[in-house]
């Protein structure tokens, strides 16, 4: 019996290794893995560490696009209680740098080998097989407690300034828990082509292994690569994110693409718009579910769109277990019907931001009975039937195709260029990426075009602006500060479909 006192991914496998050995584990492209084959490499992944003195509480970092390998990676290091720091391939290098150096990572696995300067011991994804332990090898479960640390999640696109969110082994054994509930069984053949260094890749994996299904891994989204691959493996369950479901429904291949097998999809992670949910709901067969959360944990909100049409501009009901409050900007309760900060708290919470107690403390609120919630920084109202509406974000993150985009740091590249006297950035709506940034900058005689082709060129992919638009002032409150929100609404009646 193992010692460790919390489920993790590693024993989870491990159980449907011994009770079905050779069903499918996960599926990229032509390749698959058995249970027995995804544990055993597991247990190899888990020898290596242990030989090479990385234990429990250590890091190791991964930088590398979706795969079985880097699947395995995550289940030898839940086996030997290891962190497991997911770095972004979207960011640009000199923040996946600075992500790896302030993960700690002890190694360094990547398929990228000498594109990234760092000083951290690597290797190579191609090489792992050299690396990794004998396949005989037989490795215990690490003693982990559910408060011991397990993954850092970074948030994408950071440049110079990564924030990772450090998550216990309790948060995703909650998740393994889940699976049932939310609808995964061992008959689940669940598509996922959203990177393993998301949140929202590794809540529909984590549950779909917890039920015993199948996961079909993509190394990168392509709307027509997907639609073959859900019709091949007769796919029953999806975590898409916006951007994704535009995508595919606009593929000529749509139609056609016998997608009978599903039983619903999940979105998350960016703006849906209400008639985005009803073309889903009309065109797709299955259930719509939209989850609205955090990486950082607290309660999430969940959206039966199947059932509830008449409820699409809302984000649905609080998920059991979670708790939720709205404050005004003197963090007391509003009234009923009022809209407010959206702050909640649950089993599943973060351990905080790695080496940022200030920014931890600074994202927490505690209420006068003790109790420590969450904020979001978004502002909310509920309806007379607990459906939670967005209503603005208190906070200025960017969140486009499913990923958090900063505006300080699209900032501090801008303000470097030498005719940039001041800049600010903001989200604005789009109809292919939910939000996409674009750049209002004070910058006498520069032309817009030439300094948009400079920054996008200092940026991460994923931050990169759809617009620069030259102004001979930003507009300010009182007090001084830039009054983003009065940017963003005279950019609204600009479309912008980058």
């Amino acid at each position: 019996m193992s010692t460790a006192s919390v489920d993790t991914l590693a024993l989870a496998i491990e159980r449907r290794a011994r009770e079905a050995p050779t069903h499918i584990a996960v599926i990229t492209g032509a390749e698959t893995l058995s249970y027995d084959a995804l544990h055993r490499l597991g247990l190899r992944m888990a020898g290596a560490l242990d030989r090479d003195g990385i234990g429990v509480g250590d890091t190791v970092a991964v930088l590398a696009a979706n795969s079985a390998l880097y699947l395995a990676l995550m289940v030898g290091a839940a086996r030997a209680g290891v962190v497991l720091a997911a770095i972004p391939v979207s960011a640009d290098r000199a923040a996946q740098a600075a992500m790896i150096a302030d993960s700690g990572a002890r190694l360094l696995f990547t398929d990228q080998k000498g594109e990234v300067a760092c000083e951290t011991i690597t290797v190579a994804m191609d090489e792992i097989g050299a690396w990794m332990a004998p396949d005989e090898v037989s490795v215990s479960q690490a003693p982990v407690t559910p408060d011991a640390p397990m993954t850092i999640i970074y948030s994408s696109g950071t440049t110079g300034s990564p924030k990772g969110i450090v998550q216990p082994f309790l948060y995703r054994a909650r998740m393994l828990e889940s699976g049932a509930a939310r609808g995964y069984g061992a008959d689940a053949v669940t598509m996922l082509a959203t990177p393993l260094y998301s949140n929202t890749t590794l809540s529909s994996l984590v549950q779909t292994i917890g039920a015993g299904g199948t996961i079909v891994l993509m190394a990168k989204f392509d709307a027509g690569a997907w639609l073959a691959a859900a019709e091949r493996h007769r796919a029953t369950h999806a975590m898409l994110v916006p951007v994704m479901c535009s995508r595919l429904l606009a593929h000529p291949d749509f139609d056609r693409t016998d997608l009978s097998a599903f039983r619903v999809k999940y979105c998350t992670s960016a703006p849906f718009a209400p008639a985005l949910k009803q073309e889903m709901l009309d065109r797709w067969p299955g259930g719509l579910v939209e989850f609205y959360g955090m990486t950082e944990g607290g309660a999430s909100f969940v959206l039966f769109a199947h059932e509830h049409r008449d409820k699409l501009h809302t984000v649905g009901t609080i998920a059991p277990g979670g708790e939720l409050r709205l404050l005004n900007d003197e963090d007391q309760d509003v009234p009923p019907g009022e809209q407010g900060e959206i702050v909640t708290r649950s089993p599943s919470m973060m351990i905080g931001y790695h080496n940022r107690p200030g920014e931890t403390a600074a994202c927490r609120w505690t209420a006068p009975d003790g109790s420590i919630w969450q904020r979001t920084g978004d502002i909310g109202r509920l309806d007379e039937d607990g459906f939670l509406s967005i209503v603005d974000r208190k906070k200025d993150m960017i969140i486009s195709g499913g990923f958090n985009i900063y505006p300080s740091d699209i900032e501090a590249v801008l303000i470097t260029h030498d005719q940039v006297i001041e800049a600010s950035v903001v989200g604005v709506p789009s109809d292919t990426w939910g939000e996409t940034p674009v750049a209002f900058v004070v910058a006498p005689g520069e032309d817009g075009a030439a300094l948009m082709t400079w920054l996008n060129g200092r940026l991460g992919k994923m931050q990169r602006v759809a617009d620069v638009c030259l102004v001979n002032e930003l507009p300010r409150g009182p007090i001084g500060k830039v009054l983003k929100r009065q940017l963003r609404d005279s950019y609204v009646m600009q479309p912008v479909s980058a």
